[in-house]
Protein backbone atom coordinates (compact mmCIF):
# COMPACT_ATOMS: atom_id res chain seq x y z
CA UNK A 1 0.00 0.00 0.00
CA UNK A 2 1.46 3.11 -1.03
CA UNK A 3 2.52 6.21 1.69
CA UNK A 4 1.63 9.62 1.78
CA UNK A 5 2.82 12.71 3.55
CA UNK A 6 1.82 16.12 3.49
CA UNK A 7 3.47 18.94 5.60
CA UNK A 8 2.62 22.84 5.78
CA UNK A 9 5.58 24.29 8.34
CA UNK A 10 8.01 26.91 8.56
CA UNK A 11 11.32 25.17 7.74
CA UNK A 12 12.44 22.76 5.19
CA UNK A 13 9.79 20.16 4.31
CA UNK A 14 11.35 18.11 2.21
CA UNK A 15 13.33 16.10 5.33
CA UNK A 16 10.00 15.80 7.32
CA UNK A 17 8.46 14.35 4.22
CA UNK A 18 11.51 11.54 3.93
CA UNK A 19 11.32 11.13 7.81
CA UNK A 20 7.57 10.52 8.09
CA UNK A 21 8.09 7.84 4.74
CA UNK A 22 10.36 6.07 6.52
CA UNK A 23 7.92 5.19 9.31
CA UNK A 24 5.90 4.44 6.62
CA UNK A 25 8.32 1.89 4.42
CA UNK A 26 6.77 -0.93 6.55
CA UNK A 27 3.80 -1.01 4.33
CA UNK A 28 6.31 -1.46 0.89
CA UNK A 29 6.65 0.28 -2.19
CA UNK A 30 9.01 0.52 -5.14
CA UNK A 31 9.36 3.68 -5.84
CA UNK A 32 9.41 7.50 -3.94
CA UNK A 33 9.00 11.52 -4.53
CA UNK A 34 8.36 14.48 -2.82
CA UNK A 35 7.32 17.82 -4.55
CA UNK A 36 7.47 20.87 -2.42
CA UNK A 37 6.94 24.77 -3.27
CA UNK A 38 10.19 26.58 -4.11
CA UNK A 39 9.73 30.52 -5.06
CA UNK A 40 6.17 30.00 -5.85
CA UNK A 41 6.57 26.81 -8.54
CA UNK A 42 6.38 23.30 -8.02
CA UNK A 43 9.33 21.20 -7.91
CA UNK A 44 9.72 17.39 -7.68
CA UNK A 45 12.83 14.64 -6.81
CA UNK A 46 11.54 11.18 -7.47
CA UNK A 47 13.60 7.91 -7.28
CA UNK A 48 13.13 4.62 -8.08
CA UNK A 49 13.64 1.92 -5.06
CA UNK A 50 14.22 2.83 -1.70
CA UNK A 51 14.34 5.85 0.16
CA UNK A 52 17.95 6.02 0.12
CA UNK A 53 17.90 6.56 -3.56
CA UNK A 54 15.47 9.65 -2.75
CA UNK A 55 17.76 10.98 0.08
CA UNK A 56 20.72 10.79 -2.30
CA UNK A 57 18.53 12.63 -4.59
CA UNK A 58 17.92 15.32 -2.43
CA UNK A 59 21.66 15.51 -1.02
CA UNK A 60 22.25 16.48 -4.41
CA UNK A 61 19.77 18.57 -5.07
CA UNK A 62 17.89 19.98 -1.95
CA UNK A 63 14.81 21.02 -1.60
CA UNK A 64 14.03 24.25 0.56
CA UNK A 65 9.92 24.92 0.20
CA UNK A 66 8.24 24.63 3.89
CA UNK A 67 4.65 23.14 1.84
CA UNK A 68 5.03 19.68 0.83
CA UNK A 69 3.62 16.25 -0.16
CA UNK A 70 5.82 12.89 -0.30
CA UNK A 71 4.74 9.36 -1.71
CA UNK A 72 5.92 6.35 -1.53
CA UNK A 73 4.33 3.84 -4.65
CA UNK A 74 3.16 0.34 -5.35
CA UNK A 75 3.00 0.38 -8.87
CA UNK A 76 -0.36 -0.36 -10.03
CA UNK A 77 -0.65 1.57 -13.37
CA UNK A 78 3.19 1.64 -15.17
CA UNK A 79 6.30 0.16 -14.36
CA UNK A 80 8.13 0.94 -11.53
CA UNK A 81 10.12 3.83 -13.11
CA UNK A 82 11.59 7.52 -11.38
CA UNK A 83 9.10 9.25 -13.99
CA UNK A 84 6.18 7.01 -13.10
CA UNK A 85 6.73 7.92 -9.25
CA UNK A 86 4.60 10.10 -7.45
CA UNK A 87 4.10 13.10 -7.09
CA UNK A 88 2.50 13.51 -10.71
CA UNK A 89 2.56 17.49 -11.68
CA UNK A 90 1.24 19.79 -14.07
CA UNK A 91 2.12 23.17 -13.79
CA UNK A 92 -0.21 24.18 -11.37
CA UNK A 93 -1.01 20.92 -9.37
CA UNK A 94 0.62 18.01 -7.99
CA UNK A 95 -0.79 14.52 -6.89
CA UNK A 96 -0.44 11.77 -4.80
CA UNK A 97 -2.96 8.97 -4.64
CA UNK A 98 -3.33 5.64 -3.38
CA UNK A 99 -5.99 3.42 -5.24
CA UNK A 100 -6.74 2.92 -8.90
CA UNK A 101 -8.53 5.12 -11.07
CA UNK A 102 -10.99 1.90 -13.02
CA UNK A 103 -11.74 5.01 -15.53
CA UNK A 104 -8.35 6.41 -15.86
CA UNK A 105 -7.79 5.23 -19.77
CA UNK A 106 -11.01 6.87 -20.60
CA UNK A 107 -10.16 10.22 -18.83
CA UNK A 108 -6.40 9.75 -20.69
CA UNK A 109 -8.31 9.72 -24.41
CA UNK A 110 -10.89 12.46 -23.71
CA UNK A 111 -7.92 14.64 -22.51
CA UNK A 112 -5.14 13.49 -25.43
CA UNK A 113 -7.87 14.31 -27.34
CA UNK A 114 -7.91 17.78 -26.35
CA UNK A 115 -4.20 17.96 -27.02
CA UNK A 116 -2.79 17.35 -23.52
CA UNK A 117 0.49 15.66 -23.41
CA UNK A 118 0.92 12.84 -20.47
CA UNK A 119 4.70 11.69 -19.25
CA UNK A 120 3.57 9.05 -17.55
CA UNK A 121 2.02 5.44 -17.62
CA UNK A 122 -0.30 6.07 -14.56
CA UNK A 123 -3.97 6.44 -14.05
CA UNK A 124 -2.86 9.29 -11.23
CA UNK A 125 -1.80 11.64 -13.43
CA UNK A 126 -5.00 12.27 -15.55
CA UNK A 127 -6.66 13.67 -11.85
CA UNK A 128 -3.28 16.51 -12.36
CA UNK A 129 -4.41 17.52 -15.45
CA UNK A 130 -7.92 17.52 -15.47
CA UNK A 131 -7.44 19.84 -11.90
CA UNK A 132 -5.21 22.12 -13.76
CA UNK A 133 -8.12 22.42 -16.65
CA UNK A 134 -10.82 23.73 -14.52
CA UNK A 135 -7.89 26.09 -13.12
CA UNK A 136 -7.41 27.32 -16.38
CA UNK A 137 -10.68 27.77 -17.30
CA UNK A 138 -11.38 30.15 -13.73
CA UNK A 139 -12.23 27.58 -11.69
CA UNK A 140 -11.12 28.44 -7.76
CA UNK A 141 -8.78 25.49 -7.20
CA UNK A 142 -11.38 24.07 -4.43
CA UNK A 143 -13.91 24.11 -7.13
CA UNK A 144 -11.82 23.02 -9.94
CA UNK A 145 -11.11 19.49 -7.39
CA UNK A 146 -14.62 19.38 -6.42
CA UNK A 147 -15.35 19.47 -9.92
CA UNK A 148 -12.61 17.14 -11.26
CA UNK A 149 -13.24 14.07 -8.22
CA UNK A 150 -16.49 12.57 -9.11
CA UNK A 151 -15.06 11.53 -12.49
CA UNK A 152 -12.74 9.65 -11.15
CA UNK A 153 -14.52 6.15 -10.97
CA UNK A 154 -12.52 5.19 -7.81
CA UNK A 155 -12.36 5.18 -3.62
CA UNK A 156 -10.83 8.45 -3.89
CA UNK A 157 -9.35 10.18 -0.48
CA UNK A 158 -7.98 13.79 -0.27
CA UNK A 159 -6.91 16.72 1.79
CA UNK A 160 -7.77 20.18 1.81
CA UNK A 161 -5.27 22.75 3.80
CA UNK A 162 -4.77 26.66 3.27
CA UNK A 163 -2.01 28.42 4.61
CA UNK A 164 -2.35 31.37 4.82
CA UNK A 165 -0.91 34.50 2.31
CA UNK A 166 0.49 31.16 0.46
CA UNK A 167 -0.60 28.66 -1.85
CA UNK A 168 -2.78 26.12 -0.97
CA UNK A 169 -3.16 22.73 -0.08
CA UNK A 170 -7.03 21.52 -1.78
CA UNK A 171 -8.75 18.55 -2.07
CA UNK A 172 -12.07 17.27 -0.54
CA UNK A 173 -12.48 14.64 2.43
CA UNK A 174 -15.24 12.64 0.71
CA UNK A 175 -14.75 9.38 -0.51
CA UNK A 176 -15.88 8.79 -3.99
CA UNK A 177 -17.15 5.28 -4.51
CA UNK A 178 -18.85 5.98 -7.61
CA UNK A 179 -19.21 9.24 -9.68
CA UNK A 180 -22.21 10.10 -8.29
CA UNK A 181 -22.54 8.32 -5.22
CA UNK A 182 -20.63 9.92 -1.57
CA UNK A 183 -20.33 9.53 1.99
CA UNK A 184 -18.04 10.89 4.58
CA UNK A 185 -15.52 9.27 6.67
CA UNK A 186 -13.15 9.98 9.16
CA UNK A 187 -10.43 7.19 7.82
CA UNK A 188 -6.98 8.61 7.71
CA UNK A 189 -6.00 10.33 4.51
CA UNK A 190 -5.26 8.48 1.61
CA UNK A 191 -4.59 11.03 -1.45
CA UNK A 192 -3.61 14.43 -1.48
CA UNK A 193 -3.47 17.25 -4.29
CA UNK A 194 -1.93 19.85 -4.09
CA UNK A 195 -1.93 23.08 -6.14
CA UNK A 196 0.06 26.54 -6.42
CA UNK A 197 -3.31 28.86 -7.55
CA UNK A 198 -3.50 31.35 -5.05
CA UNK A 199 -7.29 30.48 -3.67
Amino acid sequence: MCGIIGIIGREAAAPHLIDALKRLEYRGYDSAGVATLESGKLTRRRAEGKLKNLESRLARDPLTGTIGIGHTRWATHGRPTENNAHPHATEKVAVVHNGIIENFAELRRELEDRGVKFSTETDTEVIAHLVTEEIKRGAPPIDAVKTTLPRAKTIFWSARAKAPRSPSVSGTARCMSAPTRSRWHRSPIKSAIWKTAIG
